[in-house]
């Protein structure tokens, strides 16, 4: 997205997009970008991109220029912060908006990947189409093998990383609350990847229409997990969930 400028040289409010909400920090400055790309602000309060997942943790030189790129974006100017509330760790969750949306700048060129929220999902269609771009370009993370897109029989190795994964929906049952589906298949019609919905997260699906997967090639991302041997990823909201052509 191009965001034109007004004259304090931040974003225009105007250009926001609706998905982001309205603002709630007006021409903020940050201080500095911690390493684990939070952002300090003049006034002492800590702010977290919102929407994204950042590579900072996985010593490649991708790591470097996503941090790089963001301290320089921060640094340019004031930005205009759309909030979502606290993260864990007490943390404002917001969109930046300076020169650029600075989420969609990360993703674009990419140095982020999308991990949505599941209770902030409004943006998710707009960082999606801005992550399709690096993906289309092998940009950044993308040119590494450990970030690629996965098939299901590529998972070996892979538990507990933050992985995205696209395969063609076979069986979806339900048990004690929870929903499973089936993702691929070997020679021998044995499941090889499972997309779980919790009992707790039942309520984020609740106008989920899950027979239309059926047959159908998804994309998901998450954390991958071992339950006995067979990989598996745990949802916690249907932005999770890409339906592919």
């Amino acid at each position: 997205m191009c965001l034109p400028l007004d004259a304090y040289g931040a974003t225009d409010r105007h250009f926001i997009p609706d998905c982001a909400g309205v603002i709630t920090i007006s021409y903020g400055r940050i201080a500095r970008v911690e390493q684990d790309g939070t952002l300090i602000l003049a006034d002492g309060r800590a702010v977290v991109l919102e929407g994204i997942r950042l590579p900072l943790a996985d010593g490649k030189a991708v790591s470097g220029q996503a941090l790089a790129t963001l301290r320089a974006m921060a640094a340019d100017g004031v930005v205009n912060f759309t909030t979502s509330g606290l993260d864990r760790y007490g943390r404002i969750r917001a969109q930046g908006f300076g020169r650029a949306w600075f989420q969609t700048r990360l993703l674009e060129q990419g140095l982020a990947q999308v991990r949505i929220s599941p209770d902030h999902t409004e943006c998710a269609p707009d960082l999606y189409e801005a992550e399709a771009v690096a993906r289309s370009r092998h940009a950044g993370l993308w040119a590494l093998p450990d970030h690629r897109v996965r098939s299901v029989d590529e998972l070996a190795g892979t538990q507990g990383s933050f992985q995205v994964v696209q395969g063609q929906v076979g069986n979806i049952g339900r048990a004690d609350g929870r929903t499973f589906i089936d993702v691929g298949a070997d020679a021998e019609d044995k499941r090889l990847f499972t997309v779980v919905i919790g009992a707790q997260d039942r309520r984020a699906f609740r106008d989920f229409d899950f027979d239309e997967l059926r047959g159908r090639n998804i994309r998901v991302r998450g954390v991958v997990q071992d339950y006995r041997g067979r990989p598996e990823i745990v949802l916690s909201n249907p932005a999770q969930i890409e339906l592919l052509e």
